[in-house]
């Protein structure tokens, strides 16, 4: 029902007389959303649809070129004035008719008025394609044709023979991917290496092409029809797609979830095909290939396009299944309906949702979707300026003009001279203005909590690792993982056979050489300084030897905790000299180490830094407190723990040619903070956190550009 105060309009006069209706070529179509019955306008000539409620519907169908609007509105008032729309919603309904070229002029020039509003139309969409230029389409062929001879072949692959086959094929393929899990896992790590560029851009061609043919294919079965297919250049890279609008017209929203879902349904037959001849093929061009298929259709396409805050096969599924048409143009008009509404005072605007729920939901889609096409876009910027400055800076400057000047622009004409705010205008700027001197604000006045992070490692401030200084057999363990121990205890025995065979060996030599120096003392004296020199020397043997069986007994160099949980395995084992056996923590004291990057150094040095604190992973809602801390002023290029890079899962680049995974790939300089042991959180040797340091509070907008900044710096040089 129209509400009293928008059944009239001041703009009213400028199409009461006018006499319009429907073109001949416009087909009507019922539909059913949640249970209320819509109807689906569309005119096969220019490939264009509309979606009218039953009294919009009731109004438009009864327009003839023989009638004025204002007869045909009173009309519609008078038998059912209930439901009938009022003459902004009548005069919103018809522009939108028009723009989409749906609607007849009995008047001569009405031909050339055909034309132009083709050409607007066109200019339209050549606008808005320069404006997404991200994603620009070019069509190039016709394809219905060929789908019609391809029909019964078709209709059997889209049947519940074709779904068994499908389950079965994909079904088996799954227990092939677990049953090789390992090998699929080892070959992801070159999947972005330079040698698998080529390879990976086919597959995304290849399945991209599947993709659109399972639309097409899922379209024609229902009984629509396809006229375009083209390349669509995606972040400049070309890729098919085709149009499926025909399947709004579809009276079943299964059919046209299906139609949304079957381009992700042909990419898993595909990814399943492709399991197969990759677990039966070796290592070559066609194992690569059926790899990359597998990955593209089963992980990253299926992820991307199943996402429903992009508009793409995961958007058309929601707007199906929850039956709300139209959700993107709905949620952004729904949001202007609440600005309008409730911030400028314009009491006769409505929302185009019918309940509180469906607003509800259409108002969080509206803001969750504008947040991660930001989000979406942004990363696609920096991803392709790391490969294409100049045209990243391009793309940077296009989308600026499109996120920032255009919507100024748009909203100062729309307060300038938007009819609809003829009684609100003052009201409606003066909101403008305090929303923007609110937002200056919050973002340049206001300070804010301003700090940095920087990940650590938390060691004890005396630790020690244990390893073997003699190789030999372990013989025995006598000390188990986790027990405390002081300096000099015996942790395990070594045995080294070949080592007694030496000590004794060497014994009998010494024994020899002071019997033969008795001798000489007594019969030739002149042999006794030689037999000296060699009694020297064997006795050098002998002291080191001594000192090797007495290394058989690994020790405690410190007082602590015991940390060896695989040593009771090595019992029997032979260890090469400097063999890790284990690591001695004194629990006593403990201190994280941070390594903080070179864009945040200049706050270690300027005296800046108000406070500190720690938290751990896995433990981030505690918080520990620091006692002290100490800069270590040099730069480093060695991590103090693999834990940190990202080899190891740790966020900090590292040096692709250390093995080690401990070198970085950028200096940093080393901050060594106290830890207080008066804490619930357990402290352990090894674990790692972050630290939290406190700095001068900031505007919001200060803060951001200085990331900015850095940002820029560190990956652009800029």
């Amino acid at each position: 029902m129209a509400e009293q105060s928008s059944l009239f309009h001041e703009s009213w006069y400028r199409i009461a007389d006018q006499r319009i209706s429907l073109r001949a070529s416009v087909k009507v179509r019922r539909q059913l959303f949640r249970g209320s019955r819509w109807y689906v306008l569309n005119d096969p000539f220019n490939n264009q649809f509309y979606r009218l409620r039953p009294e919009a519907y009731s109004f438009v169908s009864r327009l003839t070129t023989s009638r004025t609007v204002e007869s045909v509105w009173k009309e519609t008032i008078e038998m059912d004035p209930e439901n009938a729309p009022g003459q902004e919603e009548v005069i919103h309904l018809l522009a939108q008719l028009y723009h989409a070229n749906l609607l007849h002029y009995d008047l001569p020039p009405d031909s050339t008025k055909l034309f132009e509003r083709y050409n607007e139309f066109k200019q339209r969409t050549t606008k808005s394609a320069l404006m997404n230029i991200m994603f620009f389409r070019i069509p190039l062929f016709d394809p219905d044709a060929l789908l019609k001879r391809l029909l019964p072949i078709i209709k059997i692959i889209i049947s519940p023979f074709g779904a068994i086959v499908w389950l079965v094929v994909v079904g088996i393929a799954v227990k092939m991917a677990i049953d090789n899990a390992p090998a699929l896992g080892e070959q992801s790590q070159g999947i972005l290496a330079s040698t698998n560029i080529a390879l990976l851009y086919l597959s995304l061609i290849i399945i991209k092409a599947l993709h659109e043919l399972g639309h097409a294919f899922a379209v024609r079965r229902f009984g629509g029809e396809v006229h375009t297919m083209g390349v669509m250049f995606l972040i400049f890279n070309p890729l098919p797609y085709m149009d499926a609008t025909a399947a709004w017209a579809f009276r079943s929203k299964w059919k046209r979830v299906y139609v949304g879902a079957a381009g992700m349904i042909t990419e898993l037959f595909v990814a399943a095909c492709a399991t197969f001849v990759w677990a039966n093929t070796g290592p070559g061009i066609l194992h690569s290939l059926a790899y990359n298929m597998m990955f593209i259709a089963s992980v990253s396409t299926v992820l991307f396009n199943i996402n429903p805050l992009l508009r793409f096969d995961g958007y058309y599924i929601l707007s199906d299944l929850i039956d709300v048409p139209n959700l993107h143009t709905q949620a952004n008009q729904h949001l202007r309906h609440l600005v309008e509404r409730y911030a400028f005072g314009y009491k006769r605007s409505t929302s185009p949702t019918a309940t509180l729920k469906e607003s509800y939901w259409v108002t969080v889609f509206g803001i969750l979707s504008g947040i991660y096409r930001v989000f979406v876009f942004t990363s696609i910027l920096l991803f392709l300026a790391d490969r294409l400055l100049i045209a990243g800076i391009i793309m940077a400057v296009i989308c600026v003009i499109s996120w920032i000047f255009v919507p100024i622009t748009k909203l100062i004409r729309y307060l300038a001279s938007n009819p609809r705010l003829d009684r609100h205008r003052l009201r409606a700027s003066l909101v403008c203005l305090t929303f923007v001197a609110g937002l200056v604000c919050l973002l340049y006045l206001i300070p804010f909590r301003n700090s940095f992070k920087s990940p650590g490692v938390l060691e004890a401030t005396e630790h020690a690792f244990v390893v073997n200084s003699v190789p030999g057999h372990v013989e025995e363990i006598l000390v188990e993982s986790g027990a405390r121990v002081n300096s000099g205890d015996t942790l395990l025995l070594l045995r080294n056979r070949e080592l007694d065979f030496e000590y004794d060996e060497i014994r009998a030599s010494n024994a020899e050489i002071l019997s033969m120096r008795q001798r000489a003392l007594l019969e030739s004296q002149a042999d006794l300084k030689p037999l000296e020199s060699l009694l020297s020397a064997i006795q050098t043997r002998l002291d080191r030897v001594s000192e090797d069986r007495e290394l058989l007994t690994v020790r405690a160099p410190i007082s602590g905790v015991w940390i060896a949980p695989t040593t009771k395995d090595l019992v029997g084992a032979w260890l090469r000299r400097g063999t890790p056996l284990g690591q001695i923590v004194n629990d006593a004291e403990f201190a994280l180490v941070s390594v903080v990057s070179q864009k945040d150094t200049s706050w270690l040095f300027s005296n800046e830094i108000l406070s500190s604190s720690i938290k751990l992973a896995g433990q981030a809602h505690e918080t520990l407190a620091v006692l002290d801390y100490k800069i270590i002023p040099a730069e480093q290029v060695s991590l103090p723990s693999a834990a940190l890079g990202f080899g190891a899962g740790g966020g900090l680049a590292i040096d692709v040619t250390d093995r080690s995974g401990l070198s970085a790939s950028e200096p940093f300089y080393e901050v060594r903070l106290r830890v207080s042991s008066d804490s619930t959180v357990p402290l352990l040797h090894g674990r790692s956190g972050r630290v939290r340091f406190r700095l001068p509070d900031e505007p919001l907008l200060a803060q951001w550009y200085r990331k900015l900044r850095q940002l820029l710096q560190d990956r652009y040089q800029l």
